[in-house]
């Protein structure tokens, strides 16, 4: 059993690792549009660490419910403050999923959030990059989760584990997609200006992220959990 659940993570990382961002790069370079092709690429990616979590056993419709839902609630939540620049609460909605779901499940909430929230937002040649920085913090928040380092009843933790992955990954790798954008103008004092430029876009998404977990996290992640125990889902096999 300890096998299997190792090698299902294992495909997860190698996936959400290495599969993405080569599509995220090599769409770069398909032309006007290609976005939407790498976008539909990434979703298609990260279905697979997901659906290799149901090897042994049928998934279960009400399982699949459950990440449409969290999806939902991550564009709403987004939605919501459109009239607040980069004060979005998204993240902390997808970090919630991959505490509840796992990891897989958690990158699949946050690509598709980012995917479908940017048909109102705008899409353009940062969705792939928004789609698998907001995936990546809820694929590590669900191994962090996972291996015990996070639990969500430790609101403080989990608060400031918000905001480091802001800060730290989602933000920089942002900030990354502005510098290929400028490719042709790429030197040291343009690259420093463009991620000093975004210590403070990034830090106003931090806060909100913060203060959605330390919010929302334990009473969400408990309604959750009692639907995964009520249903038998999520289940290792």
């Amino acid at each position: 059993m300890q096998k299997k659940s190792i090698s299902r993570t294992l495909i997860s990382v190698i996936a959400v690792i290495i599969f993405v961002p080569a599509a995220i790069l090599i769409g770069w370079y398909m032309g006007d549009r290609q976005y939407y092709i790498t976008g539909v690429i990434i979703i298609i990616l990260s279905m697979v660490p997901f659906f290799v979590g149901f090897e042994n056993r049928k998934p279960q419709a009400r399982e699949l419910v459950c990440i449409a839902v969290m999806c939902a609630i991550a564009v709403a939540s987004r939605v919501a403050f459109i009239m607040v620049p980069h004060f979005k609460p998204i993240i902390g909605i997808i970090i919630i999923a991959g505490m509840a779901f796992g990891p897989a499940a958690g990158f699949l909430t946050g690509s598709i959030s980012a995917f479908v929230s940017n048909f109102i937002f705008g899409q353009g040649p940062w969705t792939p990059w928004q789609m698998f920085s907001y995936g990546l913090a809820g694929f590590i928040a669900g191994l962090l989760t996972k291996a015990g380092v996070l639990k969500p009843e430790k609101r403080i933790p989990v608060t400031i584990f918000g905001g480091l992955i802001i800060m730290l990954i989602v933000g920089p790798l942002l900030d990354t997609c502005t510098v290929f954008t400028m490719a042709s103008m790429v030197n040291t004092v343009s690259l420093a200006a463009v991620y000093l430029a975004g210590v403070p876009v990034n830090t106003v998404l931090a806060v909100c992220t913060m203060l959605t977990l330390l919010l929302l996290c334990k009473p969400m992640t408990e309604k959750l959990n009692r639907i995964k125990v009520k249903y038998g889902m999520m289940e290792e096999d």
